[in-house]
């Protein structure tokens, strides 16, 4: 899939749901403003009214209305008023509702002291693994974050990051997302397909490598974590998909997000027929890869032949 920019929005009345974005350096949704976005895109669709329709009512331009349905807009008690108007939202239940969810949506976020070294679209993935109920990820070239020691996230950042603080920092931010899904509990789960080559692919040193992989083997017996490894020398591995990242969110607040990390920002996927696509490939690929236990076994081995 080319990582050409789409703009929020674009082309809505052609293509409707059409919501495909490569991020850089620009504004970032967020998860808890994407579920007030797509509330309200929900009430817009209802009343059969068009962005540009909604815009006009609200004395506000039409990429304003694009920002606030795509989580990217700060939002206002008095924006949220004229939104009841428009929409003939009259039931103080579903009021409140909206309310509280603006109310969540303009929360500091965890993440806001490493805001000035993490980059947009990395800002973004993180708000969606953090309100996400099961993650689903392949990464071909290095391990997911969340299964990264401290150790291995240094040397692997440290490849491409050269400011000392700025390290720090962001090692600091990948220690705490890790802890926080380590902390997590209830139903939220990780499911992980390993490509083998990130096994063999060394980073920092032996110690590390090793360091890393005895933490992988002990992660395999947590049933939250769900591991299977994508072989090297098999002809037939379907691992085309490449870096992909699927956030499924609890009670249908939002719809599946795709996010595909690049070396220059992140490709935010919400299009329905794009994140099925990915949904298949990735379902492909996890059924050809080894089983849990076999992973497992794998991974001891290859700690044991390489990095002992």
């Amino acid at each position: 899939m080319g990582q050409r920019r789409v703009a929020a929005g674009e082309g809505e009345g052609r293509q409707p749901g059409r919501r495909v974005r490569y991020l850089q350096d620009e504004a970032a949704p967020s998860a808890p403003r994407m579920v007030l976005g797509n509330a309200l895109r929900r009430r817009r669709a209802a009343r059969g009214l068009k962005q540009e329709e909604v815009a006009r009512h609200l004395g506000a331009s039409p990429s304003k209305v694009s920002r606030i349905e795509n989580g990217q807009h700060q939002f206002k008690e008095d924006d949220l008023g004229r939104f009841f108007t428009v929409y003939g939202i009259e039931d103080p239940y579903e009021q409140g509702q909206l309310r509280a969810l603006a109310e969540g949506a303009n929360q500091p976020t965890w993440w806001q002291p490493w805001s000035g070294v993490a980059q947009k679209s990395l800002q973004a993935a993180v708000s969606f693994e953090d309100m996400a109920q099961r993650i689903r990820s392949y990464e071909p070239l290095h391990l997911y974050g969340l299964l990264q020691t401290p150790d291995y996230a240094r040397a692997l950042i440290g490849r491409g990051e050269d400011d000392a603080r700025r390290l720090d920092a962001l090692v600091e931010l990948r220690e705490e997302r890790r802890a926080r899904f380590a902390d997590a509990g209830g139903d939220k789960r990780l499911m992980c397909v390993i490509d083998e080559a990130t096994l063999l692919r060394p980073v920092g040193s032996p110690e590390i490598m090793r360091g890393q992989l005895d933490h992988l083997a002990e992660l395999a017996q947590n049933p939250r974590y769900q591991f299977r490894l994508a072989e090297l020398g098999r002809y037939d591995q379907p691992v085309e998909l490449g870096s992909t990242t699927l956030y499924d969110f609890s009670g249908r607040v939002l719809p599946t997000i795709v996010y595909a990390e690049g070396f220059e920002g992140g490709l935010v996927i919400q299009d329905e027929e794009s994140v099925d696509r990915r949904k298949k490939a990735f379902d492909a690929l996890l059924v050809s890869a080894l089983g849990p236990r076999q992973t497992a076994r794998r991974i001891r081995d290859l700690a044991r032949a390489h990095y002992r």
